[in-house]
């Protein structure tokens, strides 16, 4: 796994709106060459191209806007798809599992410490990098030494308000700027 490196929020705006122009730019010139030869526009790269044109203007809004994704991870796939579901709701890009994956840039994650023990040295490396908050049930001194070790932005305890989870992500992403 690899954690993406930081470059500067005007960079990433202008690639982002380059890539969105290009995109839109070629579906243009599809639709004009199909209504020119008198065909049907080929339907499926279409489709493609509107895609390719969706995630670019997502990566405009996070870079313009200094929205970050975010990665839940609970041991309990029911409460991480509820508290993705209540953070998608809220406006931002978060989705759940019970593995870490690769990090987009600024990333956000908010962890269970119950998943530590699966976790091998690179992933823990990776987790570290990306300053989580953590969430847990856990109010144990060794709970709050792991989440320490992990370098934790927040650490907070089950059941935990969505305001509070949506403040602890809101300072998250403050300390990114």
């Amino acid at each position: 796994m690899e954690l993406a490196i930081d470059s500067s929020p005007r960079a990433e705006v202008s690639a982002a709106a380059h890539r969105l122009r290009s995109t839109l730019a070629r579906l243009k010139a599809e639709l004009e060459l199909a209504e020119a030869d008198g065909v049907a526009p080929p339907v499926q790269a279409l489709i493609v191209g509107l895609r390719e044109a969706l995630a670019s203007l997502t990566a405009l809004e996070d870079a313009a806007f200094g929205l970050a994704p975010i990665q839940v991870l609970d041991d309990d796939e029911r409460l991480a798809e509820l508290t993705a579901r209540s953070l998608r709701r809220l406006g931002y890009d978060a989705q759940s599992g019970r593995s870490l994956r690769s990090l987009r840039p600024r990333e956000i994650v908010i962890f269970d410490l119950g998943l530590t023990a699966g976790l091998g040295a690179e992933e823990m490396a990776l987790l570290k990098s990306a300053r989580p908050i953590v969430v847990t049930g856990a109010t144990d001194s060794a709970a709050r030494a792991m989440a320490a070790a992990l370098d934790a932005a927040e650490y907070l305890v089950k059941p935990v308000e969505l305001d509070d989870l949506a403040a602890a992500v809101a300072r998250r992403i403050g300390e990114g700027r």
